[in-house]
C-alpha cells in the first residue's frame, strides 16, 4: 500500500467508485468488495494538512457513499465523523486567516485539496446540512470580500501562492486561478449545484452574480471564433484588466475552457442569467469545433484528456438551451475516447483523474445503450 491507495484521483479510491458504479449496472459486487477490503487494510490520513476530497478519510468515505451499499454504512458513518472534525478544523483556519486580512492558499479553498472539495463531499453525502451551510457561507464571504495585497485590491480568492501552489519568487504577489480544479470554478460551481439542490445561505444569489460577471468579463475571443479564458493571471494582469483576445490552453476539465465554461452555465441556471448561460455554452460548443484546441489533447484521461472533455460536454448538454450542438456532440466525444483508446491502448492504472479507472467508468457513463446515473461526477463539480 502507497500514500496514493486512499486517494479518489490516482489510487484505489477512484477504483471503488468504478466497481461500485459498474456493480449497480450488473449486480456484481465482488469486484467492489474485493478492492473495498483492500482499502481497509491501512488507515486512511485524516491529519488536516493532508487529508482532503481527494486523499485519506474523506476520499474512501466519498468512494463509499457513491457505492451506496449496505455492507459499507457502518464504516461510513465512522468516516462522517472524521470528515465533520476536518471541515470544522478547516473553517476555523480560513475564518482566522480572513480575520487578519491575508489572502488564502489555494489549498484553503480549491476542489482537489480544500474546502470546496469537502463542501463536493457534503453535497453528495446530504447527511449534515448544518456542516454545509457554513461551507456555503465561506465560499459567499470568498467571493464577495476582497483581499488587500501589496496594497492593491484583489478578489476574495486570489491566492498567495504561484499555480502549483506553493509560494515562489516569481509569483511575489500570488496569483489569480480560474480552473475547476484548483481556481475560482470550483467554489462557483459548488455554490450552483447547492443552490439547485436547494441549499442557500444569505448573499448566495449575489455571489453567483459576481460570479457570472465575473467569468463573462475575463473571457476573451480566440482566432479560431469564440472565447476561452486565461488559466492564470498575474496581479499586474488583473489590475490591467482583461486581454481582448486570449489564446486557448488544453481544453481540458481541470483548467481549460470546458471546466470553467460549466461552472458559469451552471451559475447562470442557478441566478437565472440567460446571457451568462448563452456565453458558457457558446465557448464550450467553439472549443469542440476548433482543431487547434482539440490536438491539444494527447491523453484519454479525465483530468486533462478526451473523457474529462466528454464528461463536461454531457453534463453541460443535459442543461443546455434548446438547439444547442452540445447534445449532439456527446456521442461523437465518446467516440473520439474509444478510437483514442484505440489507438493509444491504457495501462490499468488506479484513479479516477490520471488513471484507467475514470476513463473506462466515463466509457461507461455515456454509453448509449444504458442509462447511468451521472452523480458519481459530484468529485468533479458536473452534476
Amino acid at each position: 500500500m502507497t500514500a496514493h491507495t486512499h486517494h479518489l484521483g490516482t489510487g484505489l479510491a477512484g477504483t471503488l467508485v468504478r466497481r461500485a458504479v459498474l456493480a449497480h449496472s450488473d449486480g456484481a459486487w465482488e469486484a467492489a468488495h474485493r478492492t473495498a477490503r483492500d482499502l481497509s487494510t491501512q488507515p486512511a490520513t485524516a491529519h488536516p494538512d493532508e487529508a482532503s476530497l481527494y486523499r485519506g478519510a474523506p476520499a474512501l468515505a466519498y468512494a463509499l457513499h457513491t457505492a451506496r451499499h449496505p455492507a459499507y454504512r457502518s464504516a461510513l458513518e465512522t468516516l462522517d465523523e472524521t470528515v465533520a472534525g476536518l471541515v470544522r478544523t478547516k473553517l476555523a483556519a480560513a475564518h482566522e486567516r480572513m480575520a487578519a486580512g491575508q489572502p488564502p492558499r489555494m489549498r484553503e479553498y480549491d476542489l482537489i485539496s480544500g474546502l470546496t472539495g469537502f463542501g463536493a463531499y457534503l453535497l453528495h453525502r446530504r447527511t449534515r446540512p448544518e456542516l454545509l451551510e457554513y461551507v456555503l457561507r465561506y465560499i459567499v464571504r470568498l467571493l464577495l470580500q476582497p483581499v488587500t495585497v501589496d496594497g492593491r485590491t484583489l478578489p476574495g480568492w486570489w491566492t498567495s501562492d504561484s499555480p502549483n501552489g506553493q509560494r515562489e519568487r516569481a509569483w511575489p504577489y500570488g496569483h489569480g486561478n480560474f480552473g475547476l480544479a484548483h481556481g475560482v470554478a470550483g467554489p462557483v460551481a459548488l455554490l450552483a449545484l447547492c443552490s439547485r439542490a436547494g441549499f442557500r445561505v444569505p448573499r448566495q444569489q449575489q455571489a453567483l452574480v459576481y460570479a457570472c460577471r465575473m467569468l463573462e468579463q475575463w473571457s476573451s475571443s480566440v482566432p479560431a471564433g469564440g472565447t476561452a479564458w486565461p488559466e492564470t493571471v498575474t496581479a499586474d494582469r488583473w489590475h490591467q484588466g482583461p486581454s481582448s483576445s486570449t489564446t486557448p490552453g488544453r481544453p481540458s476539465w481541470c483548467y481549460g475552457t470546458p471546466g470553467i465554461a460549466r461552472a458559469l452555465q451552471l451559475a447562470a441556471l442557478a441566478c437565472h442569467r440567460p446571457s451568462g448561460r448563452r456565453h458558457a455554452e457558446h465557448a464550450l460548443a467553439a472549443c469542440l469545433t476548433d482543431s487547434s484546441q482539440l490536438d491539444s489533447l494527447d491523453d484519454a484521461t479525465v483530468c486533462h484528456g478526451w473523457a474529462g472533455l466528454a464528461l463536461v460536454v454531457a453534463a453541460a448538454a443535459a442543461d443546455a438551451t434548446a438547439g444547442s450542438p452540445l447534445p449532439g456532440q456527446v456521442p461523437l466525444l465518446r467516440g473520439l475516447l474509444a478510437a483514442h483508446l484505440d489507438q493509444h491502448p491504457m495501462t490499468d492504472t488506479a484513479g479516477l483523474l490520471t488513471g484507467s479507472d475514470g476513463t473506462l467508468l466515463t466509457l461507461h457513463t455515456l454509453s448509449p445503450t444504458r442509462r447511468v446515473s451521472p452523480t458519481w461526477t459530484t468529485c468533479l463539480l458536473l452534476n
